[in-house]
């Protein structure tokens, strides 16, 4: 016998900004998904302050889509980390799943995370990409980027990132918890730790609009997560301090040979030079680190909500 829709067991929870070309086919292939699944899955949509018609579009294929849902619509553009937030936060399953809305992960990837939640006895599934169809440049762009990250930041995220993910309520419950502001919520979902597997998978071309993925969100994100998770900057510092010690000391004593023998005609203005220039850089380095510390210190004690739901509509199917 079929359950009813009010017993969910399964949320798959979706940030939805510029999607309008590919949200009528998205809709239809979780309903598919629902029905496999005897009418266990919700789906929980967050416009986060899209531009397009991606909030029209739900609002006319969702009433009668067949598919319990929820649709969440920001108040304006937080970004895609605080509208996974928000769909995880009003989410009612006790699996959950995250994707995109531009069809280059698989509806069909979720149940695989389900059942590997399920029967795997895993709390956290994140999907391995195996290979991506993406131009040339986005894919260079982005290899680069997972890279640094893994190399400065965590060393477990899998080679090619992660764009997809689920987890079980309770790692939810600790995620939405850590209510940080700019930071990285691929970070904490690594850090929260737990039983954590892959799932390998193959992404597939974007057919329709642009990715909002960015470079200049790409260094934005690394950013946060360096700050937020490691002590680098502090420890380049402090390695900058040291060398530059070594380095003034050195010149120090060239000069003060130089002058001994005669060969400096103007006595204290070369390494007068070099000390000013190397101090400046150092107190100008050292004060940019300290101040994203402190910047992100102040944001975190502000305590403002990562984003406002301004709309809450719910969809029985």
């Amino acid at each position: 016998m079929t359950e009813a829709p009010s017993a969910v067991r399964y949320s798959v929870v979706v940030p939805v900004y510029n999607n309008e070309d590919t949200l009528a086919r998205l809709v239809q292939g979780l309903s598919a998904l629902a029905d496999r699944q005897g009418g266990r899955v919700e789906v929980v949509f967050v416009v986060d302050g899209a531009p397009d018609n991606s909030l029209a579009v739900l609002e006319r294929v969702l009433p009668t889509a067949g598919l319990p849902s929820q649709l969440l619509v920001h108040s304006r553009n937080f970004g895609s980390f605080p509208a996974i937030r928000a769909g995880l936060a009003a989410a009612r399953g006790q699996y959950l799943g995250v994707m995109a809305a531009d069809l280059q992960e698989p509806p069909e990837l979720m149940e695989r995370f389900f059942d590997a939640m399920e029967n795997a006895h895993a709390d956290v599934v994140v999907g391995r990409r195996e290979s991506r169809q993406d131009p040339a440049l986005s894919s260079a762009l982005s290899r680069a980027f997972w890279r640094l990250y893994r190399r400065f930041v965590n060393r477990h995220i899998p080679p090619g990132g992660v764009d997809v993910f689920g987890c079980t309520r309770e790692v939810a419950a600790r995620l939405l918890a850590l209510a940080e502001a700019h930071s990285s919520l691929v970070g904490l979902l690594f850090w929260v730790g737990y039983r954590r597997v892959e799932v390998p998978y193959h992404r597939i071309r974007r057919e329709s609009g642009n990715s909002g993925w960015s470079m200049r969100r790409r260094v934005r994100y690394l950013m946060d997560s360096v700050f937020s998770f490691t002590d680098i900057p502090i420890q380049a510092l402090q390695a900058i301090g040291f060398i530059g010690s070594l380095v003034t000391l050195m010149v120090g004593l060239a000069v003060l040979g130089f002058w001994a023998v005669g060969r400096i005609t103007e006595p204290g203005y070369t390494p007068l030079m070099l000390t000013i220039l190397f101090s400046t850089f150092s107190i100008l380095g050292g004060l940019g680190v300290v101040g994203s510390y402190v910047w992100r210190t102040y944001e975190n004690s502000k305590g403002r909500p990562n984003s406002i739901v301004m709309r809450h509509r719910t969809f029985d199917g």
